[in-house]
């Protein structure tokens, strides 16, 4: 059998690699200098940088170029370390950089080296300085293309978690919003921040939140969408257990109900648990309307979603086996539009579904210009054509397009792109049982919908069980100053919003 041979020039993740991570840095500059080079030997992006004080000490500065503020290492490390007069013990208060941190194992040289920070070598000394200077390329802050608003702020989050977490302490400047930091990756180390409210947000959905993501061990979380699906309580479930937003109002109005946020750096993603079923049907536009324009809006959302759900399903049954619910008209033009289909109901059906999800696709993945054109006009050439052919009637497309439009109208896409997908099961059960075949997956969504949690909380709070306070703001949304307490769906410990208990934390 073969030995294999380590190159240690080519393989950071060697024993000999791992070993030298785990031991403490050199006093001797050079030595801390080839054992840099040893480490992250094919990276000429990597800036090694010998200084002379005039003491007559010897330093080096190490960074990685297009990830620090070239300004910054110039004016506030370079040139104090350059006009230094003082002993080498005193290097922490020469450089003029905010954040300035001690290291003394070279796995610290190597995340910091990383994460963007710059490191200082000091001759005679066993500590290096990690040094924030970090400056990624980022874009500006524009408002989210998923979530619009008409009445909400126009600004959304970017890939950079700082910022993000500015955005939502700009919502909320007060001394309780709590922030509490992880790092989740072997590989690639993406920091995971929760904010919560902590004289508001319930201690065991915090401490259920942060063991959950300790637990993850994977290389790299790339996207809060990643995150999600390691942290959720049923990943085989259709339904979203969390929201992902990239609206910081969002995020701040969900904070002030109890509800915890996760910033997962590099990603515009904002993860926000724990959620229930009714609250993925409301919107930030919903608080800044009138109660009865909200209310209105919201009704108009759960009849989308029942028309989405069950309009086609309940189209093939009527069509397949119950026709004589029809009335003699109605049933007469049904009749003449297929007459010249040669496909049962459920293929024709299926047939639509499948090219509207296709062209939807297209749209998305397509330049947005052209995305628009394709789904228009795909639409409108494809569904003529197919009529025309005879493969589906006309009475198809008009209930496929009837559903496509309550689709449109889900605030949430996650939620959105579930129902999508539960329509195919409920059509097929309506094929082969009728409306008793509809009864029978409304019963099964309705069993699962109440037997599924999101991070311990039911699902299907308020409804079940049932919680009249928490009715103020589901299907309809009563005026703001009657809606005085937080859902206690999630059991905050601060259950009032104002009013003359506000401060007291107690339930009624």
């Amino acid at each position: 059998m073969r030995r294999m041979k380590w190159n240690r020039g080519k393989h950071r993740h060697s024993p000999d690699m791992r070993q030298i991570l785990q031991t403490p840095l050199y006093e001797k500059l050079d030595s801390n200098l080839e054992t840099l080079n040893l480490l992250f030997s094919n990276t000429p992006d990597l800036i090694v940088r010998k200084l002379e004080t005039k003491t007559g000490r010897e330093a080096a500065i190490a960074y990685f170029t297009n990830q620090v503020d070239i300004d910054v290492i110039n004016e506030h490390i370079i040139k104090p370390l350059l006009h230094a007069k003082t002993k080498v013990e005193d290097y922490r208060s020469i450089v003029t950089v905010g954040d300035v941190m001690n290291i003394e194992h070279w796995s610290k040289v190597e995340n910091g080296l990383l994460s963007g920070k710059t490191i200082l070598f000091i001759e005679g000394s066993n500590i290096a300085l990690a040094l924030g200077t970090e400056k990624w390329p980022e874009r500006a802050i524009e408002e989210p293309t998923a979530e619009s608003a008409i009445k909400g702020a126009h600004s959304g989050f970017i890939e950079s978690g700082k910022t993000n977490i500015a955005l939502i302490r700009r919502y909320l400047p007060n001394r309780e919003l709590q922030l509490k930091e992880q790092v989740v990756g072997r590989r690639g180390q993406t920091k995971v921040s929760m904010l919560y409210l902590e004289d508001v947000a319930n201690p065991e959905l915090i401490e259920e939140m942060e063991t959950r993501i300790r637990r993850i061990d994977i290389d790299a979380i790339l996207n809060t969408g990643e995150l999600e699906q390691y942290v959720e309580d049923h990943p085989f479930s259709p339904f979203p257990q969390f929201q992902v937003t990239e609206r910081p109002d969002t995020a701040a109005s969900q904070v002030l109900q109890g509800r915890i946020a996760i910033v997962v750096d590099k990603s515009p993603g904002v993860l926000v648990g724990p959620m229930t079923f009714t609250s993925f049907f409301q919107s930030i536009d919903d608080y800044s309307s009138r109660w009865l324009v909200a209310s209105f809006i919201r009704l108009l959302r759960f009849t989308g979603f029942l028309i989405a759900v069950f309009l086609p399903s309940l189209y093939i049954a009527v069509i397949s086996f119950h026709y004589e619910v029809i009335p003699i008209n109605l049933m007469i033009s049904i009749g003449e539009s297929r007459a010249q289909v040669p496909i049962p109901t459920i293929l024709e059906a299926l047939l639509m579904e499948l090219i509207l999800e296709m062209l939807r696709e297209a749209g998305i993945r397509l330049p947005a210009p052209i995305g628009q054109t394709v789904g228009i006009v795909g639409g409108i050439v494809i569904g003529e054509a197919i009529v025309q052919v005879g493969l589906v009637s006309n009475i198809m497309v008009i209930v496929v397009a009837l559903t496509a439009i309550t689709t449109f109208i889900m605030p949430n896409q996650d939620m959105a792109a579930s129902i999508r997908l539960i329509r195919f099961p409920m059509m097929i059960i309506a094929s082969l049982m009728g409306i008793i075949g509809i009864v029978f997956g409304l019963m099964i969504l309705v069993g699962h919908l109440v037997s599924i949690r999101s991070l311990g909380v039911p699902y299907s709070r308020p409804v079940a069980p049932l919680l009249l306070s928490d009715l103020k703001d589901t299907i309809i949304r009563v005026p703001l100053k009657y809606m005085k307490m937080r859902p206690r769906s999630i059991k905050p410990i601060q259950a009032y919003r104002h009013g003359p208990k506000w401060n007291d934390g107690e339930e009624e």
